[in-house]
């Protein structure tokens, strides 16, 4: 018998479906529910490596973290990862398995994965008592429904009942829920069960009469009002526009243990990806983090922070029209600390030979590392285990470059020369022991008083972090009424809304 289930839809991108999808996760596993988080398909940049060695989203990685359980790959079985603005990586299973135009993968090969996917969710709801499903963009893209896989073409297809987001501080909510179900056709209304807002500001009870007339003309119940509340972001999909949104301390430096802060920018390159591992050093008081564009943003800095990226050689050509390259050699030879991670750690390097990602065969790099980077076609995917600085270090690996290290001193999978670091591994920083000993190099080496907290545990802030979201569905939601919805479905001779979706 599968078990329950429910599609966690949004009015449009950033609603706040992830963080929902998370906080109900984690609520129900606190009831004593054994829950798994699904989304059929993600777009993003920011991804993570399972323990079999597959590639999934990172926010997915997140909700499982929430439900307590592993991450797999049927619980993201499909992820594009953008290399420009009409192409994309797609991985199927975790595995890379070509590039593709947003023209071809919806004009035919998305709709070839339903099947796939669907295989994947009644896997989970075989061995779950319920699966959070998180949908992709708003349900009402009309102009994609007929190959949608992610939306309503899975709750249709998987009976889901359907609980639709929305953000309130962006305004216009009403508008957005009512116009949301009625640009659906009358099949795809009967699964929307009602709406959730998000991220609201002030008095609920100013709110109500909206909602009583929102229900009036819907016939559709909201399920909750949860409040507006800073630094609830999960590993976010995409974008510096949310900057440090999936840090634990978002916008809050707390006081440092030692008598002068720490300053870290992250240079923004290009197609960034996993800018989350900046996120544990948000997450240490006194350490103050922000993404950079322009040289004279390195000067004052004590780390200048190179992350990864899906497309290495286009960032190289960035920092060099920039100016940053010049700013970061520049670093290098005064000593001043410098880490590269992943395509950031390419891009330190002597060259790279690269005839998959760019194809633009040999390039040079900053020269910096002795380093050499030939694309292989096999993606590296791992999760390993080491040390480094007399601290154990985990970390992931998500790269097509094999780098050859020619001199230097070790570190981790990559070398250091003088205050330049560079590894592959996403992750280290995370560890908290290494983070501790790197971040006291690093204070040394810029002539900072700083001294990292003794006591900082990044994973229990973490799991703070999502135990503030299970509060937050808790405290907020209707939560006899969610658990009626996961376990019996929709209510039946929910009203259809005019005009419905186009023939």
């Amino acid at each position: 018998m599968s078990g329950g289930g429910l599609l966690v839809a949004g009015t449009t991108s950033d609603a706040g479906k992830s963080v929902v999808t998370a906080g109900i996760c984690r609520w129900l596993v606190r009831r004593g529910v054994k829950v798994a988080p699904f989304k059929a398909q993600n777009m993003s940049l920011n991804s993570f490596v399972t323990r079999e060695g597959a590639e999934i989203g990172r926010a997915q990685a997140m909700q499982a973290q929430a439900c307590r359980v592993e991450p797999t790959a049927l619980m993201n079985p499909v992820l594009l990862k953008p290399g420009g603005e009409r192409s994309s990586q797609v991985v199927l299973l975790g595995r890379p398995v070509g590039e593709m135009s947003a023209r071809g993968y919806h004009g035919g090969r998305q709709q070839r994965l339903l099947g796939t996917v669907l295989d994947c969710l009644e896997q989970l709801r075989g061995t779950y008592d319920a699966v959070i499903c998180e949908g992709a963009g708003s349900p009402a893209e009309i102009n994609l429904r007929r190959t949608d896989i992610v939306n309503m073409g899975i709750a249709r297809n998987a009976g889901l009942p359907v609980l639709v987001v929305g953000d309130i501080d962006r305004g216009g909510v009403f508008a957005s829920f009512f116009g949301t179900v009625a640009l659906l056709s009358p099949e795809d209304q009967e699964l929307v069960a009602g709406f959730l807002v998000n991220k609201f500001r002030g008095d609920v009870s100013l709110l109500e009469p909206g909602l009583d007339m929102l229900h009036g003309l819907t016939g559709r119940r909201t399920y909750g009002v949860l409040p507006f509340r800073h630094g609830l972001g999960i590993d976010e999909e995409d974008g510096l526009r949310v900057s440090l949104r999936g840090a634990v301390r978002e916008s809050v430096v707390a006081a440092p243990v030692g008598e002068d802060v720490l300053r870290v920018a992250v240079c923004a390159v290009p197609l960034m990806s996993n800018f989350t591992d900046v996120d544990a050093l948000a997450a240490e008081p006194g350490v103050v983090v922000r993404f950079v564009d322009r040289p004279e943003e390195l000067a004052d800095a004590d780390l200048a922070v190179v992350p990864g990226t899906r497309g290495t050689v286009r960032a190289l050509e960035w920092l060099r029209e920039r100016g940053l390259a010049r700013a970061l050699r520049r670093r290098a030879a005064e000593g001043r600390p410098v880490l590269g991670i992943c395509g950031g750690f390419q891009v330190l390097g002597e060259h790279i030979e690269d005839d998959v990602e760019s194809r633009r065969g040999h390039v040079d790099g900053l020269g910096v590392l002795p380093v050499r980077v030939r694309f292989a076609r096999e993606k590296t995917l791992a999760r390993p285990v080491g040390e480094a600085l007399g601290e154990p270090v985990e970390g992931y690996e998500i790269h097509h470059g094999v780098a050859e290290v020619l001199g230097g001193d070790p570190f981790l999978d990559g070398c250091r020369v003088g205050q330049t670091w560079g590894t592959h591994w996403h992750g280290s920083l995370e560890s908290d022991g290494f983070r501790r000993a790197f971040l006291r190099e690093v204070a040394a080496a810029a002539g900072r008083r700083f001294v990292p907290a003794p006591d900082t545990s990044f994973a229990a802030l973490r799991e703070e972090q999502l135990d503030r979201l299970g509060d937050l569905i808790e405290q907020h939601a209707d939560t006899d009424a969610l658990w009626r919805l996961i376990e019996s479905g929709a209510p039946q001779g929910l009203p259809f809304i005019p005009p419905g979706a186009p023939a």
